[in-house]
This record gives C-alpha cells, sequence and structure tokens, in this order.
C-alpha cells in the first residue's frame, strides 16, 4: 500500500529523499556489492542497472507529485 506525502518544503523533501535512498539501498544494494565480488561483468551490469531503475522510479515519482499540484 503506497501512503501520500506532503512535501511543503525544502526540509521535508530531503526527509523524503533520505528515506527513499535508505530503502532503495535496502532493497537494491547488496546486488552489486554480490556481482561486483562473486559475479560476471554482465551479472554487475545488470544489477547496476536495477539500482539505476530503482533510483529513476523514485525521481519519477516526486516530480509527477509536482506536476500533479500545479494547475494547468
Amino acid at each position: 500500500m503506497e501512503e501520500t506525502i506532503n512535501i511543503d518544503n525544502r526540509r521535508d523533501f530531503g526527509l523524503w529523499a533520505i528515506e527513499v535512498a535508505k530503502q532503495i539501498v535496502s532493497d537494491q544494494g547488496f546486488g552489486p556489492a554480490r556481482a561486483a565480488r562473486d559475479g560476471t561483468e554482465d551479472q554487475a551490469r545488470t544489477a547496476g542497472n536495477a539500482l539505476g531503475q530503482a533510483i529513476t522510479q523514485a525521481l519519477m515519482e516526486v516530480y509527477d507529485g509536482l506536476l500533479s499540484g500545479k494547475s494547468e
């Protein structure tokens, strides 16, 4: 279940960014580390791409939220 967060100022955005970064590293951070230690170059690339996709997805989520708050 997703929850809605109101970001009204820079501090709120900073706190959101920190929490999202923690979640992304928790979910995706082990893959690149394991691939770098034990895997092939392709596995490292795949794990890195998954991490990058998670970051991109989080940024797009906040961007979409900013757009939905603007009147057209």
